[in-house]
């Protein structure tokens, strides 16, 4: 399910916004490593900006460059999360763009792994619902006025997603079939979890 915010409610209110315990980890370790003039919206940015690396490292098989690019790009997406809940720094442009960012990364990492290495309707599958996710959230834009907020469902996803590429990843590496069978089911098991996402708030 998503929560929706009308865009003249989207900035940022500490009282609207859910701190997650996570999210004082963060605070108390990773983010000391920001300064205030970091921004979570400059994370985001720089996942978007770091995805076409990702994507030509894994590309042209540069698995353990890549293995370690990947993680550290994906991490961004908890980063730029705690960051904008502990600092109140919750923006429209984030509500819109976070969740884009990670599709980006997702999406185009599914075009090389899955599409090569899965069966391709695990890939349709996933991108599918890739798709579903920004078609609904542009309507809840254009049409109601709202932007939408990930909730559990969604980020539970994310990191099924991000742990399957990594179970990929490592099975190119080490040369272990086995992880790709792994890997088989935690895609599809992030794929369960998107659609209860997408039906609990309506599409």
């Amino acid at each position: 399910m998503f929560v929706f915010l009308s865009l003249e409610q989207a900035e940022p209110r500490q009282a609207d916004h859910h701190v997650y315990p996570h999210d004082h980890f963060m605070a108390r370790t990773v983010l000391r490593l920001f300064p205030n003039t970091v921004t979570p919206n400059m994370v985001t940015a720089s996942r978007i900006i770091a995805t076409p690396f990702v994507f030509l490292l894994i590309l042209f098989d540069y698995n353990l460059v890549g293995i370690v690019a990947f993680i550290l790009t994906a991490f961004t997406d908890a980063i730029d999360g705690s960051m904008a809940r502990t600092r109140t720094q919750i923006t429209k442009f984030g509500m819109m763009f976070d969740p884009l960012a990670d599709k980006l990364l997702i999406g185009s990492l599914v075009l090389i792994l899955v599409f090569r290495y899965y069966n391709i309707w695990l890939g349709v599958a996933i991108l599918g619902i890739e798709i579903l996710f920004m078609a609904s959230a542009l309507v809840a834009k254009y049409k109601f006025k709202t932007v939408r907020m990930a909730n559990v469902w969604g980020k539970i996803k994310m990191i099924l997603q991000v742990i399957a590429v990594c179970l990929t990843l490592l099975a190119l590496l080490l040369d272990f079939p086995h992880l790709i069978t792994v890997g088989a089911w935690v895609f599809g098991l992030a794929i369960g979890f998107a659609v209860v996402s997408l039906f609990a708030h309506g599409i």
